[in-house]
């Protein structure tokens, strides 16, 4: 009888920043994502001797050299790399700021103004990747990401139980709270009965260990 070998690693699989829709060969849709609070629970899962697999789009900071990293640029891409590592993973946490639309139709030259004062954009909806998840979901404890201007708790439980997530993690968006860049901000943990942990004025990698610590030792 041969011996068993070392427990596997248990694994994280992490999205993180913006994704780029092309509207023409020099423009595209985004937003102001800067990727860092997925990158930051990457960090904190790796110190955590957890595996980690970070699916991100484009990001302007070097990545940690444990990290298995994988660049993608729009929400497809995005949706096909998730579901390649979906099955492997047991703790998944969608931080990425998918964007909700592309362009209808892309064009293969610049678009030039040719004396036009207004230029109409179609925009066609992407899949809802953490949707799909929630819908495939087995073992895996599945965490979304919520960024509101009104109403975080409700929007957020909303989106919670529609997308059969285990938890939410809720940004609010506003004068005094900025979820954007390196500064600190205030974020809500919410579970399926509602909120779990309130973080104020912290930096995103104290949020990130406090959330990391939070997910993977929560017990009903």
């Amino acid at each position: 009888m041969t011996a068993k070998g070392p427990r596997a690693k248990k694994v994280f699989l992490i999205t993180a920043g913006p994704t780029v829709e092309p509207i023409d060969p020099v423009r595209y849709i985004s937003n102001r994502s800067t990727g860092r609070m997925g990158y930051e629970l990457a960090l904190a899962a790796i110190k955590r001797n957890y595996k980690v697999i970070l699916i991100h789009g484009p990001v302007s900071f070097k990545l940690h050299g444990a990290i298995m990293s994988i660049e993608v640029s729009t929400a497809s891409e995005m949706r096909k790399r998730v579901l390649e590592h979906f099955s492997r993973a047991d703790y998944v946490i969608m931080a990425a700021a998918v964007c909700d639309f592309r362009p209808a139709r892309v064009s293969r030259r610049k678009i030039k103004k040719h004396g036009r004062k207004e230029y109409w954009l179609r925009l066609k909806q992407n899949s809802d990747i953490l949707k799909e998840l929630g819908a495939r979901k087995e073992r895996q404890v599945l965490v979304g990401y919520s960024l509101e201007t009104e109403k975080p708790v409700e929007n957020a439980m909303r989106k919670l139980r529609s997308k059969k997530l285990d938890f939410i993690v809720a940004n609010v968006v506003g004068k005094r709270s900025n979820p954007f860049g390196d500064g600190p901000s205030n974020v809500l943990l919410l579970g399926k009965k509602g909120v779990l942990r309130r973080i104020k004025n912290a930096r995103k990698r104290d949020i990130a260990s406090q959330l990391s610590d939070f997910i993977t030792g929560y017990k009903e």
